[in-house]
């Protein structure tokens, strides 16, 4: 059975070599004559895992020794409210950059009504430009020249999923910085020091959906706030290395494996060259036609992992996106609250579907 061209925003396509691994080893895993969704988790074969996934992230990352790697659950959604239960004592500004950095921001909005001490600010927001952009170095350095130097944290995100805008370099904040990196972490080299903690969901560049990594400073700890409820409180997950309730550990045994598959591609700078090949090739479609194909994101934004763009018409997206699944050119509608069309090409979307769709395409627009 073929594959399809596979360009869903989340779950996204897998490297085939570690699917392939997870199938050779599925019915039995490391001599242990059961699979690896039913090993426990307190067992050496997955203590092996896990400390296997963290090692490779902290290659691939280059993360320093004085950060905590967490695999935890809940997705990038929970950490929107564990972030403010934890480390927001008095004053905390947000980036909303769009439809993920929005969520976080009210996420922290409500905890904030119900604490009538704190405060919470939008430090800028995208929303009357359409979320077309995210700040650049100019402008980020003049948002930090108004900050509030007694800031608990600063919370931004380095690429909107939805509206396919990126922070096209690491960031860098006089306080405390935080920064939601769900769907772009692994597809550069990243500064991990500029930040005091970076979240994100697997199921983008790292494995399938049901794990969360957090990198985070030790010297936060120090800041977690008292009566943190038990399974919200990093301290907890810190001290009993991930394990302190059953992990999703299937998730994180795909995540090793996909690591291990990055290291194997030659790390995140050959993955990064990479990727901008992939995604030059269909921004060049979309500037080459920009009356026919009308990309969302200001060039200075655009994100390498999605591509948005809409046509002249909404018939001719409903056509475009029928006659690309009959060239099984498939998960190409965009996202529900904005429409058009979405080409999410994480990591492991190989460069035929790249090549692909670009043909698809030219095609249509010479047909159309």
């Amino acid at each position: 059975m073929s594959r399809p061209h596979h360009f869903s925003a989340g779950p996204a396509v897998l490297p085939l070599e570690a699917l392939k691994k997870a199938q050779a080893e599925f019915l039995t895993f490391a001599d242990t004559g059961l699979s690896v969704l039913e090993i426990s988790h307190r067992s050496e074969a997955f203590e092996q895992v896990i400390e296997q996934a963290e090692s490779r992230l902290r290659d691939l990352l280059a993360i320093p020794q004085d950060y905590h790697v967490l695999f935890l659950q809940g997705g990038a959604s929970l950490q929107f409210a564990m972030l403010a239960m934890n480390f927001l004592h008095q004053h905390a500004a947000y980036i909303d950059g769009g439809s993920w950095s929005k969520k976080a921001l009210q996420e922290a909005q409500k905890w904030q009504q119900t604490h009538a001490e704190l405060r919470v600010d939008t430090l800028w927001s995208g929303k009357d430009d359409g979320y077309a952009y995210l700040p650049d170095d100019q402008l980020w350095q003049q948002l930090q020249d108004t900050l509030d130097p007694g800031l608990d944290y600063i919370h931004t995100i380095s690429n909107e999923t939805i509206q396919g805008i990126a922070l096209q370099r690491d960031a860098e904040s006089r306080v405390p910085l935080f920064c939601d990196m769900s769907s772009d972490i692994l597809s550069r080299p990243v500064n991990v020091g500029a930040y005091d903690l970076i979240y994100a969901g697997a199921q983008k560049n790292m494995g399938p959906a049901g794990v969360t990594v957090v990198i985070l400073k030790d010297r936060l700890l120090s800041k977690v706030k008292a009566h943190v409820p038990t399974m919200l409180d990093y301290r907890t997950h810190v001290e009993k290395k991930s394990l302190y309730n059953t992990p999703p550990v299937f998730s994180i045994y795909m995540l090793n494996l996909v690591m291990e598959w990055l290291q194997a591609q030659g790390g995140l700078d050959a993955m990064y060259g990479r990727n901008q090949r992939q995604a030059q090739a269909i921004y060049d479609v979309l500037d080459a036609h920009p009356d026919f194909y009308r990309g969302h994101a200001r060039p200075a934004s655009r994100s390498l992992m999605n591509i948005t763009f809409t046509l002249p018409t909404p018939e001719l997206e409903q056509r475009f996106l029928a006659e690309a699944a009959q060239r099984q050119l498939m998960a190409l509608k965009g996202h529900r609250s904005v429409g058009g069309i979405r080409a999410s090409i994480y990591n492991a979307c190989p460069d035929d579907s790249v090549a692909a769709l670009v043909e698809f395409m030219h095609a249509f627009h010479r047909q159309h």
